[in-house]
């Protein structure tokens, strides 16, 4: 184990732990000192099927290095599930310290063939998985005064992408969820906070690669490894930041930055008051310069990362 743990005594519950993003956090959280509940269906990248497989290995892993860690292979998107991933920590260490939100799914399709079913399930393990496995957490976190949770959003709501309005949807919403936890339990000690990541995973893999300018971009991102993303959540849910709450973070490989929120950039009145008129004819006209393009994340970073 590491000689200088930041994570020490504490216990982190991780969600999506036995593969890609959630394997390596989980892996990082225990060489830093934390007993880890390691959480995964087992499922495909679309969400179907379980198996224990993947979990199993990640806390042998942990184990045989001297850590501390337990199987959990509860849906999130289960309320029953999602609730025993926290009983299971206190059960298992006598505390809850952090959550992260990493479980996901893709059901990618474009808007205009988007199936309910689609829709639903998806929303349901990103945005309704999240809301249920820290809502079984925040009575623990609130009595003991200090907590934080780590929830996986997404350039795709941020910015946006093709054919993810049902990801992009939950992304966007944990954004949300994540600021209003922050808001409600800050009085508690507890935080909240979100980070979009970029790496090569078997969700990245599904997404479909046409065109040159989108084959050259899955060739960058297989260069994005998954272990670049969990040094940014353990200091998350570390000590060290027990000041830093309702942000959005994104990891790019070596590159680390945080998010604007959204907040006016222009305002205009009439003491009047307007018509459907003065807006088409000043209110439009007049704020066209400051609108916003339709972009995709690689519009925003078309250049290798570092």
């Amino acid at each position: 184990m590491a000689e200088s743990q930041m994570l020490e005594g504490k216990v982190v519950a991780v969600t999506g732990a036995g593969r890609g993003i959630g394997r390596e956090i989980a892996l990082l959280c225990a060489k830093e000192g934390a007993a880890v509940v390691v959480n995964d269906l087992g499922a495909s990248a679309e969400g179907e099927g379980n198996d224990a497989g993947p979990a199993e290995e990640v806390v042998s892993i942990i184990r045989n290095a001297g850590g501390k860690a337990i199987v959990n292979g509860a849906s999130v998107a289960d309320p029953q599930g999602a609730t025993s991933i926290i009983e299971d920590a206190v059960k298992a260490f006598g505390r809850v310290d952090g959550v992260v939100n990493n479980a996901g799914i893709l059901r990618d399709r474009i808007f205009h063939r988007l199936s309910e079913v689609d829709w639903r399930q998806v929303i349901d393990v990103h945005l309704n998985g999240a809301f249920l496995v820290s809502k079984a957490a925040a009575p623990y976190f609130k009595d003991q005064g200090s907590g934080s949770f780590v929830h996986f959003t997404s350039t795709s709501g941020l910015i946006g992408n093709f054919g993810q309005a049902n990801y992009s949807a939950a992304k966007m919403g944990i954004v949300g969820l994540s600021n209003s936890i922050a808001l409600d339990m800050q009085k508690f000690g507890v935080r909240s906070n979100c980070i979009a990541p970029f790496a090569w995973s078997r969700l990245i893999a599904t997404i479909p690669a046409e065109t040159e300018a989108e084959k050259l971009r899955v060739e960058r991102m297989k260069t994005m490894s998954a272990d670049k993303i969990a040094p940014m959540v353990a200091a998350l849910l570390s000590d060290a930041a027990s000041d830093v709450t309702g942000q959005i973070f994104g990891v790019r490989k070596n590159e680390i930055f945080v998010f604007s929120r959204p907040r006016p950039i222009k305002t205009m009145h009439r003491s009047e008051g307007w018509t459907v008129e003065s807006i088409a004819e000043e209110l439009i006209p007049a704020m066209k310069p400051v609108f916003g393009p339709l972009e995709r994340s690689a519009d925003i970073w078309p250049y290798d990362p570092v």
